[in-house]
């Protein structure tokens, strides 16, 4: 039998890091479908305009400060009412190989990437589970099922995510609250400067995983991998042998997705931006 496709309009929905690329465009398809969008981001300015397009609501947000993130969090449902949906989506991709990663991009990496995931799906579930209702949704990656050259620390954040993932949706069984984990290939963003095609490989858009975001709300399930055969093409090269897969990895140019850019000057602005990102890391580290 079918799953019954469940209603969005009215849901309360907060997407941290949406004031661009998969965020907006998750928040825009969500607002069509009527539900109170809340965007979270850095960047209070450009947060604002998204949400003023869109008739959503925007509130400052550091994933990086928990104080904040809690905050946040509380503000939320002051405004517009308990949280319906959290989508972790804020996160960064610097990209070089392990031996040129300096200590300052490996923690922006670990907390933006993986403790402000940890933190937000804490929290979401503190708010959901006394309610037996709600869903949160984690944004990993491919790079969360394999490893690629050029992006070690942002595989390893990635595959925590996934991990983290799956244990929370084991842990809430039977509860009423839902996880998903998105795994997109590489998404068509300011974040992917720079970064060329594979074959097999295709690139998606992020109104692609908007919409795989607002199937999997709908439709509710765990795994949601855009498209969706990155997942036929992960079960096949997890059954050879570790040699074998690698050759076909390397065949098919999956090896040159990410370390190919590492020192493109395609990517210069995003990774100065990207170097910005966590100021409450920063400022932690610096007193």
């Amino acid at each position: 039998m079918a799953k019954r496709e469940r209603s969005l309009a009215g849901k309360v929905v907060v997407i941290t890091g949406a004031a661009q690329g998969i965020g907006a465009s998750t928040a825009t398809a969500l607002s069509r479908l009527g539900a109170k969008v809340v965007i979270g981001d850095l960047d209070q300015v450009l947060a604002e305009k998204t949400a003023a397009e869109l008739g959503a609501e925007a509130l400052p947000l550091d994933v990086t400060d928990t104080k904040g993130f809690t905050e946040f969090l509380d503000e939320v449902e002051r405004r517009v009412g308990p949280i319906d949906v959290l989508i972790n989506n804020a996160g960064i991709m610097p990209l070089a190989p392990l031996d040129e990663e300096d200590d300052a991009a490996t923690r922006r990496l670990l907390e933006i990437n993986l403790h402000a995931v940890i933190h937000g799906t804490r929290e979401a579930v503190k708010r959901m589970r006394p309610r037996g209702t709600g869903h949160i949704v984690n944004i990993a990656s491919m790079a969360g099922k394999a490893g690629f050259p050029g992006a070690a620390t942002y595989c390893a954040t990635k595959h925590a995510v996934v991990g983290l993932s799956e244990s929370v949706h084991l842990e809430l069984h039977g509860t009423g609250v839902l996880v998903s984990c998105v795994m997109p290939a590489v998404v068509r963003t300011e974040l992917a400067s720079g970064l060329g095609e594979a074959k097999f490989f295709k690139s998606v858009q992020p109104e692609d995983v908007a919409q795989a975001i607002v199937d999997a709300l709908r439709r509710p399930k765990f795994d949601v991998f855009v498209p969706a055969s990155l997942d036929a093409m992960g079960r096949i090269t997890r059954l050879l042998p570790r040699r074998l897969g690698e050759g076909l990895l390397r065949a098919l140019g999956g090896d040159k997705i990410l370390s190919s850019a590492t020192h493109s000057s395609a990517r210069a602005e995003y990774e100065s931006r990207a170097a910005r990102s966590a100021p409450a890391v920063e400022k932690g580290a610096d007193s």
